[in-house]
């Protein structure tokens, strides 16, 4: 588990164990209904720790999918595989799994690093290599 999900983890449990608290001391109806929203909070965040992952994989289908005509427009007799970040495995969670990666097939060397917002805004931000390229053959203008 990465820093970032502790701190989301504390923080929930400082809401609900705050809720219950605060529970605690009131009387009557107020008491259950304070038991109910500790309930509620808990089971609210349960779902959407357990429901990010697979929200995030769509996000990522859908950005790989408008990143395709993209490169087609772009690159039209090029050859090319698409990549993304496995973020749910360890050692990737650091990662941002919104970056896709891109290798030509005659550029095996370079992976250029998209980052997708909608079909009209999508570019080229970065690239990683390990070895001395002289000239990258699908760098774009934008980025240099």
């Amino acid at each position: 588990m990465q820093s970032k999900e502790i701190i989301e983890l504390r923080i929930v449990g400082v809401v609900i164990v705050s809720t219950i608290i605060i529970a605690i001391f009131l009387k009557g109806r107020w008491r259950k209904a304070g038991w109910l929203l500790a309930l509620v909070l808990f089971v609210a965040y349960c779902i959407f720790f357990a429901a990010r992952p697979f929200w995030i994989d769509a996000q990522i289908d859908k950005k790989v999918n408008l990143l395709r005509p993209y490169l087609e427009e772009h690159y039209p007799n090029e050859e090319w595989t698409i990549s993304t970040i496995p973020h749910r495995k360890d050692g990737f969670k650091h990662l941002n799994p919104y970056y896709i990666g891109v290798v030509f097939r005659n550029e095996p060397e370079v992976t250029y690093h998209y980052w997708v917002e909608s079909k009209d805004n999508i570019s080229q931000k970065s690239y990683s290599t390990n070895k001395e390229l002289e000239e990258l053959k699908h760098l774009e203008k934008r980025m240099k």
